[in-house]
């Protein structure tokens, strides 16, 4: 590693740690319900949705409704991908020429379900599979959605951490919305005219074909690649317009724009930490003290220790030699208990057969 690439990792983690704190505040007000800038735009359109929807955004919901809530959002939403795919051909911007690789209904079926749980697999090329309408309506939105839906289950994960002596999680549906409305759709607009202004292609315009000196004929894909390629990244997602993915030059044509897009995939999970932190005070609602949360969270993580070492022999095992305040933590070497001793057993008594008088 030269002096170059230095600079540049360190540069990277220096941003990125001074936008952490200031985005996991910013975070911590809008699953709060805190007033934050962006209330007068998106407040209105909140209001509007649960109106339409029917959501009580004052409701809480239990673990179980929360988690039931989360499966038939994720399902609905792996159906809807999976029809916009299989009908491709019927919607716009379909080049049948250039499209040469059929959706069929497995490759359908296992695009809809790894999009709709963020794994994203992508056992396709795009410019020769997804149209336009498919990469936009269908990808591009499923994206947003599966990454609202993992923050606001990372929220409310969070919640349970905090809170102490009550069954509620919080409403999966006002998570969702806000996930989408304060955080996702403001960080994906402002990332994708970054990478338009840096050269990636934002548009519906048909292949174009171009022949070289050499003669052969090159086909070049086009279309919005800036929109699918930002939310890719911000929401943790995968799954690039091209085949190539980010080595293909419309979606990463400069050493900025792979910067920037590294930079969206580890910045909201690098916030989320210090929103853990702070989740005895507010977001919690009704929470207990930081300790509190800080103590369950190390019980959480130490208990697959526990279970490993509940099997081992006695003298393997650890133990805490210190209190949980004012001295030192340590581990020590349990040493084997020795067994007490006991008296010795007399010598058994041989049996007699009786004598009659």
């Amino acid at each position: 590693m030269n002096l170059n690439n230095a600079v540049q990792y360190l540069l990277f983690v220096v941003v990125l740690t001074l936008c952490v704190r200031p985005l996991g505040g910013y975070m911590e007000r809008v699953f709060s319900r805190r007033r934050t800038m962006l209330d007068p735009v998106w407040a209105p359109v909140e209001r509007w949705i649960y109106r339409l929807t029917g959501v009580d955004p004052a409701a809480e919901m239990t673990a179980g409704q929360y988690a039931t809530c989360f499966v038939i959002f994720s399902l609905i939403g792996t159906l809807i991908l999976y029809f916009i795919l299989r009908s491709q051909r019927l919607l716009p911007w379909f080049f049948p020429q250039y499209l040469t690789t059929a959706l069929t209904p497995d490759l359908s079926l296992n695009t809809a379900i790894s999009f709709s749980t963020t794994s994203t697999w992508q056992a396709y090329a795009g410019e020769n599979t997804m149209s336009y309408a498919s990469q936009m309506v269908g990808l591009c939105v499923q994206n947003f959605l599966a990454g609202a839906v993992g923050l606001a289950v990372g929220i409310a994960f969070i919640r349970g951490l905090a809170r102490e002596g009550f069954q509620t999680l919080g409403n999966f549906w006002v998570d969702l919305t806000r996930s989408l409305l304060w955080i996702l759709a403001p960080g994906s607009l402002l990332g994708a005219l970054l990478l338009i202004g840096q050269g990636v292609p934002m548009n519906f315009h048909h292949y174009v074909v171009a022949h070289s000196l050499d003669g052969p004929r090159q086909v070049i894909a086009q279309g919005p690649v800036a929109a699918l390629e930002i939310i890719k990244n911000l929401g943790t997602n995968g799954g690039g317009f091209f085949n190539a993915n980010a080595a293909h030059p419309y979606e990463n044509p400069t050493a900025l724009t792979n910067i920037l897009e590294l930079f969206a995939i580890v910045l909201l999970p690098a916030a989320r930490c210090t929103i853990r932190a702070r989740a005895g005070s507010s977001i919690g609602s009704c929470s207990s003290s930081s300790s509190a949360v800080w103590r369950r969270c190390m019980s959480a993580s130490s208990a697959p220790i526990r279970f490993c070492t509940a099997s081992l022999p006695s003298e393997l095992r650890y133990s805490r030699v210190a209190t949980w305040k004012g001295k030192k933590r340590g581990l020590a070497w349990q040493a084997p208990r020795s067994p007490a001793r006991s008296p010795p057993t007399p010598p058994p008594v041989p049996l007699t057969s009786r004598t009659t008088a």
